[in-house]
């Protein structure tokens, strides 16, 4: 029987990981690894799973989750965030497709919501993630934040999606968009790169264009707007970050 291993990363997650751990109540193995939640999160994962490690630092996305990787045992691995549900769909499909294939990995899609509105169109329009994988034939990349896979062997794709919560309600949205942006001007810095002013503005603007108009995003009414706006802002934190490390002596 193949045995399919779930691992979570979480940091004050109380309110998302519930119903990201009922999701996959199939697995045959869930591990979570925690950098010192203070709501609770690691009690209300263990009523769900036994393994729950909960770490005192925070090393960033990629290597907090290829040390998740290093504790499953599972012949597969399923990645999700806690804002991520499997669908009942897609937990069949799943199941299904590790018994009997010659791909490695697997590419799925995301149906992603914005302050409780499914978006279907701008940037997350097709939007998919390699999140299932054979154990030793991936590890994710050492990025701090918004780390990807390193397949080795044939990657197939999965028809039904992961359903995806980033932003539940505005308060979430400005929060993770102040850290996601600090994050990201972090690993620029480190990678060698450089900003300015203008370099803030044009991404920017460039982002709410191609979401928005390119993409569009304005078939999605209120909450397209909102995104492409939300998403124009974080580009231009990012940058504008970037821009003051880089004057820092």
């Amino acid at each position: 029987m193949t045995k399919l291993t779930v691992i979570v990363i979480t940091k004050n997650e109380a309110h998302n990981i519930v119903d990201c751990l009922k999701s996959v109540s199939f697995a045959d193995e869930i591990i979570v690894f925690d950098s010192g939640s203070t709501d609770g999160t690691p009690e209300l994962c263990r009523a769900y799973t036994d393994k729950v490690i909960v770490t005192p630092d925070w090393p960033g996305d990629g290597p907090q989750k290829n040390r998740a990787l290093q504790k499953a045992t599972g012949e597969w691995i399923l990645c999700l965030d806690a804002d991520e549900r499997v669908s009942a769909s897609l937990a069949k499909e799943l199941q299904s497709s590790i018994k009997n294939t010659t791909d490695t990995a697997f590419d799925i899609p995301y149906q992603s919501t914005y302050c409780g509105k499914t978006i279907r169109f701008g940037d997350w329009r097709g939007e998919s993630h390699i999140r299932l994988f054979m154990r030793g034939k991936a590890q994710f990349t050492e990025d701090i934040v918004h780390c990807h896979l390193q397949v080795q062997g044939n990657i197939g794709k999965l028809k039904n999606p992961i359903i995806h919560h980033p932003f539940l309600h505005l308060h979430a949205m400005i929060y993770k968009m102040n850290d996601y942006s600090s994050q990201s001007a972090k690993a620029l810095r480190a990678r060698g790169k450089k900003a300015s002013l203008y370099t803030a503005l044009s991404h920017s603007f460039w982002s709410f264009l191609r979401g928005y108009i390119l993409k569009f995003g304005f078939l999605d009414g209120r909450e397209g707007l909102l995104l492409a706006i939300s998403n124009a802002q974080g580009t231009f934190y990012r940058y504008l970050k970037l821009m003051y490390l880089c004057e820092q002596r």
